[in-house]
């Protein structure tokens, strides 16, 4: 019990420039309030002792403003920023090193008792002000939901989701790690702007990384056909156009 306050505490050190102390998380933070009560609760719930694990969740509720079931499953590390509003449902599964913030929904669009009605947060997933995430589906670890965000439908690792209803506008990890890396390999940085901003030049020079990234794909797929049938390229004749990665770098500066 002591060892997971201690981790909330830290955590909320890690991820809240506005905390000053330990003494101060601890007494005036509900978001840590609301994860002591809920894990009574969750205890009590798990003992099947059901009036006492709701009752002592309503008391978090009335001290802290945040509502959480005692029969959701909370991970270690999450951070409830400000909390007020936040409701988590009973089949409701959040993982660790999560950030909530205030408003913020887990609900459940079934009226079936005993089946996943809530959603399951990945591990270090981060859900914006006033979003709400509603069904007995995924989010997976390191996803991002925009603020007043509805979500309907699964978010894929590493991607963001805004919108309402919510949309995927990043398709991951594995996409964008290897847009950046064919960046570096070009010699191109393109100085933190993302995919999604207004800036036309930006999203022009995001899809000629993105395109060669596909051409590499398909030219490593071609070599291996080839040597699979047995024909070697030994030298690969130089197609320097003149292309200037650094005068590319300085259009976005």
């Amino acid at each position: 019990m002591f060892e997971r306050l201690r981790e909330d505490i830290a955590s909320v050190r890690e991820r809240d420039p506005a905390a000053r102390s330990n003494w101060e998380i601890l007494t005036c933070y509900p978001g840590v309030h609301a994860l002591i009560f809920h894990r009574l609760a969750h205890r009590a719930w798990r003992a099947e002792w059901f009036w006492l694990g709701r009752f002592l969740s309503h008391i978090g509720r009335l001290l802290t403003g945040i509502e959480i079931h005692p029969g959701a499953t909370v991970g270690r590390r999450v951070f409830i920023d400000h909390g007020m509003g936040v409701v988590v449902g009973e089949t409701a599964e959040i993982g660790d090193d999560c950030t909530i913030y205030q408003g913020v929904t887990l609900g459940g669009t079934s009226l079936y008792r005993g089946e996943k009605r809530h959603p399951t947060l990945g591990k270090g997933v981060v859900i914006g002000a006033g979003a709400k995430v509603l069904g007995g589906f995924e989010v997976g670890d390191g996803a991002k939901v925009g603020s007043n965000a509805v979500v309907v439908k699964p978010v894929p690792p590493g991607a963001t989701a805004v919108g309402n209803p919510a949309r995927v506008i990043e398709n991951g990890r594995r996409e964008r790690d290897a847009r950046e890396e064919k960046a570096k390999e070009m010699g191109f940085s393109a100085y933190g702007v993302t995919r999604d901003t207004d800036d036309p030049l930006a999203k022009a020079l995001h899809s000629i990384l993105d395109h060669a990234v596909e051409n590499d794909r398909r030219m490593n797929c071609l070599l291996e056909r080839l040597a699979a049938a047995g024909i070697k390229i030994d030298e690969v004749p130089d197609c320097s156009d003149g292309f200037d990665p650094d005068k590319l770098s300085r259009m976005v500066d």
